[in-house]
């Protein structure tokens, strides 16, 4: 998915965000309603996530250099991870506090209409939020359900967003229902039960973010239809006589490395065989313009079968490999 489709979601968010937490925390004021300070703290850490996941796509932008050689792709995927780690510490912390506050201390919330009223205009800007970072999601998921998309995406700015959204969305519903129980029921102390079902919701929601995040830190490879077409077009390759092995790395969303060991003919010149790099890599780039670097290396294919083998007995704790006698 492109940067600008990122960032239109991102500043859709932002905005909508913002305006929400404003009302929210107006209303909270107003009313003394628990569940709705918690769902003000949880748009005003939203608009700040947004702010980092903006920061995190122009630090990620930046071209390489002497000191990151790579580039500054894995900025983005880092700082998804700390806006996990915001909406559990901050978002999820406050809001369970505050709903358990409330439980203990329950008093009674004054001029709920105008809860409902802001409720209400929340509901509205969030689904707006919600719909355009559904729809900029939608585009790359295919014919994958919503959870296989979310596990093989490598841009976590769009569904860092809509999660988020959603996330947001349970919690006004939670918070209305809370409001109208404490109503209904004579019982201010379900408005701090609200509060505490979001603060859960948020906790949930970003325990998953950053499991997925995560995993795109440490170093995911590419999706394995790409994978797949390029060792057929290494294959396929007249000069080739086998590929050896193809390994690949997501440095960002639209940042992939690539890493090929390919045993070529043995009666090929030295000039041939520059001239078959040169055109398997131009090749490559042409069908996937996200492979930015390729890595070439020659190899006789019975030379990679030893270093795999000795690369096993490394990790399997034996590098001489005589085995424990």
């Amino acid at each position: 998915m492109a940067a600008t489709g990122s960032k239109k979601v991102i500043y859709a968010a932002l905005v909508g965000n913002a305006l929400i937490a404003v009302t929210k925390f107006f209303a909270a004021a107003y009313t003394g309603s628990s569940a709705m300070l918690s769902e003000g703290i949880h748009s005003l850490v939203d608009t700040g996530n947004q702010g980092l996941l903006l920061y995190g796509l122009k630090k990620s932008s930046q071209p390489a250099d002497k000191k990151h050689p790579f580039g500054y792709g894995v900025e983005l995927y880092f700082w998804a991870f700390v806006v996990a780690i915001l909406i559990f510490a901050v978002g999820s912390g406050i809001s369970i506090y505050e709903g358990v506050q409330k439980i203990l201390h329950p008093h009674p919330i004054s001029s709920p209409i105008i809860a409902y009223v802001v409720l209400g205009l929340a509901i509205v800007f969030e689904s707006v939020a919600w719909w355009i970072a559904y729809k900029e999601f939608n585009r790359s998921r295919g014919k994958r359900g919503i959870l296989q998309a979310v596990r093989e995406s490598k841009d976590p700015a769009v569904f860092t967003v809509l999660f988020e959204d959603t996330a947001a969305m349970a919690g006004l519903l939670v918070a209305l229902v809370g409001l109208a129980c404490v109503q209904i029921f004579d019982l201010p102390w379900l408005d701090g039960a609200a509060s505490v079902a979001i603060g859960l919701i948020l906790a949930a929601t970003a325990a998953f973010l950053a499991y997925e995040t995560k995993g795109l830190i440490v170093g995911e490879g590419a999706d394995p239809e790409v994978v797949e077409t390029i060792r057929a077009l290494v294959e396929a390759t007249p000069t080739v006589d086998r590929m050896n092995e193809i390994r690949t790395l997501h440095r960002g969303p639209q940042d992939v490395l690539l890493a090929l060991s390919v045993d070529f003919e043995d009666n090929l010149t030295a000039g041939k065989v520059e001239e078959a790099i040169h055109a398997l890599e131009l090749g490559i780039k042409d069908r996937f313009p996200i492979v930015r670097r390729v890595f070439i290396e020659v190899q006789a294919s019975h030379h990679h079968d030893e270093m795999l083998a000795a690369e096993k007995r490394v990790l399997a704790g034996d590098p001489e490999g005589g085995g424990e006698g």
